[in-house]
């Protein structure tokens, strides 16, 4: 038959299109009106043309990244107060998808646009990993080792504890709390999370707490 030379190849080639089943020839062939958008999607058994008769080799060899994943770990998007389950999928240590988590009573796997795109936050190029500090006047920035980082938020939550005291006001009624601090905890933190932190800072004497959700 003339031109089955140029048929594609048969594996690549859907089955209402494949050389020896139905005569395709190739572009020039006088069969190729077999490759009509009409005729495949009636020789695929695709007559509204949704699925099989639309669908480009190309299109048949992509799978989700999802599939390759080595691992899925169930998380909370680190945006709003709402606590909505993502689902991060990991691949050779790396996160290489989020989407919603339809385990989550909250969210039911639903997620709203930032909660989509926080694979593009973990992945961002532009994203720091490290602690960044600038001394006071300085114009550069320095790279610090998380302990020292946190020895030096500690050594300045006692200064600033120390120097705003205040043990009575201006009757002599007692007071002792500190205007020198205050506290802003995360949408994300839980109850037991946001219970220690109370704890601490009351402890302290420090009476300005709040969290991002009510904001």
């Amino acid at each position: 038959m003339a031109g089955l030379e140029d048929a594609p190849d048969p594996v690549a080639a859907p089955p209402y299109c494949r050389a020896g089943v139905v005569g395709y020839g190739g572009p020039m062939s006088r069969f190729s009106f077999l490759g009509w958008p009409v005729v495949r999607q009636i020789g695929s058994g695709d007559p509204l043309g949704r699925g099989e008769a639309v669908t480009s080799p190309k299109t048949r060899g992509i799978m989700p990244r999802t599939s390759t994943a080595d691992r899925v770990v169930q998380s909370v998007c680190p945006y709003c107060a709402v606590g909505c389950g993502q689902r991060v999928f990991v691949k050779d240590e790396r996160v290489i998808q989020i989407e919603g988590d339809p385990d989550s009573p909250i969210s039911r796997g639903r997620l709203c646009p930032k909660g989509s795109a926080s694979e593009q936050l973990v992945n961002a190029p532009g994203r720091q990993t490290k602690v960044l500090y600038r001394a006071p006047h300085a114009k550069d920035w320095q790279q610090l080792d998380l302990d020292t980082a946190i020895e030096m938020v500690a050594d300045r939550f006692l200064e600033a504890r120390r120097n705003n005291w205040q043990q009575n006001d201006e009757q002599g009624r007692p007071l002792r709390r500190t205007m020198g601090i205050a506290g802003l905890g995360g949408a994300t933190l839980d109850n037991e999370e946001n219970y220690l932190i109370k704890k601490l800072f009351t402890a302290a004497g420090a009476i300005q707490l709040e969290n991002q959700a009510r904001i």
